[in-house]
């Protein structure tokens, strides 16, 4: 019988690969192997060190609330991840041909069984490095809904509305923000800076033709003295927010041009008290806009959803994947190396832009 291998937290800071046997593949459904599952470093390392706020609050999806009577995670976590390539191995399913390479979110295991009905399975293109394509089915998507949020702020309907012709700020340049940055700039921006901390980050991002800087306090008077538009009229036109920490959003609030808004993909699990609400945000009459990948803007998901995200994510990778795989898939660990890399990610002893664990063939 063959066996099913899995990435599982069973305490905080540990984590095991478990081994279960493989049920019998239903109808509808089809068997992949695991090819490349792609770490998310931060939204992860929070399931690790037991920081997720799921650890302390449910989600009540119909309400829309979260209810601290009602955590909706206890150890051990069972599922991490969500950047999966798989090569289809036995289909019973005409939706899904056998040895098609998929891009899938179904965490960090060695086999799937997917179901085409009711998950987001992507075929890859013969011609696409397997690699690159766990980028495809949710990371890719994610960055791409960012500029679809912009794009409806102005009343667009495409990626490139909201940032064609536009001074462009990306703050965090961790996969998202580059991912974000490089699409901004396809699609004709007049100009894109990286704010982030991190040399090696802001050294991918201008090896993606971004510009980049380390976010010195001065950042905001020193872009409202370059980016005028007119009198009392200064700043970003739009400021994409990649960044979990109150003080990025903070500062990008302080980078933008009055009423111009702040496109937010980031995950807040320490809150965001550095964020002064009384200062430009109110002065300013700024704008912030929430664009995470559970939704496109209203009033055009009747255009967009997440096929077609993950279309643009591959257009994307068609043109520019060389420099993609270069500069943000920075580590390609075996799939039993995972718990010394998580280990050393806590820890702050290797640092990744993205990591994939490779996993061998059966």
């Amino acid at each position: 019988m063959s066996t099913v291998r899995t990435l599982v937290v069973p305490r905080a800071g540990e984590l095991e690969i478990v081994e279960t046997p493989e049920p019998a593949l239903a109808d509808g459904r089809f068997r992949a192997q695991t090819l490349f599952t792609g770490l998310s470093a931060g939204t992860e390392l929070t399931w690790y060190r037991g920081t997720s706020p799921y650890f302390t609050a449910g989600w009540d999806a119909d309400l829309g609330l979260f209810d601290p009577q009602q955590p909706a995670q206890q150890f051990p976590v069972e599922r991490l991840g969500y950047m999966e390539v798989a090569r289809v191995t036995d289909s019973r399913t005409p939706a899904v041909a056998p040895g098609s390479v998929v891009a899938m979110a179904y965490g960090h295991s060695t086999v799937v069984h997917g179901d085409p009905l009711t998950q987001h399975v992507v075929q890859l293109p013969a011609d696409l490095d397997p690699l690159l394509g766990t980028s495809v089915a949710h990371l890719g998507p994610i960055a791409a809904n960012g500029l679809l949020h912009a794009a409806a702020d102005v009343g667009g309907t495409e990626l490139a509305d909201g940032v064609r012709g536009r001074l462009v700020l990306v703050v965090g340049g961790g996969a998202i923000g580059l991912l974000v940055g490089l699409l901004a700039r396809v699609h004709g921006a007049a100009e894109v800076l990286v704010v982030d901390a991190t040399p090696q980050r802001r050294a991918a991002a201008r090896a993606l033709g971004l510009g980049a800087t380390d976010g010195t306090p001065g950042l905001a008077r020193e872009l409202k003295t370059r980016w005028r538009h007119g009198p009392a009229d200064r700043g970003a036109d739009v400021v994409f927010q990649c960044r979990g920490r109150g003080d990025a959003l903070a500062t990008a609030l302080r980078c933008l041009r009055p009423q111009g808004t702040v496109v937010d993909l980031a995950f807040y699990t320490e809150g965001a008290g550095a964020v002064a609400l009384g200062e430009e945000f109110h002065h300013n009459g700024l704008s912030l806009r929430c664009a995470q990948i559970g939704r496109v803007p209203r009033g055009l998901a009747h255009r967009w959803d997440r096929r077609r995200l993950s279309h643009e994510t591959l257009a994307l990778l068609a043109d520019h994947g060389a420099e993609v795989r270069a500069q943000l898939l920075t580590d390609v660990v075996a799939f039993d190396e995972a718990p010394a890399l998580f280990a050393d990610l806590s820890a702050r002893r290797r640092h990744v832009l993205t990591a994939a664990f490779a996993v061998a063939a059966p």
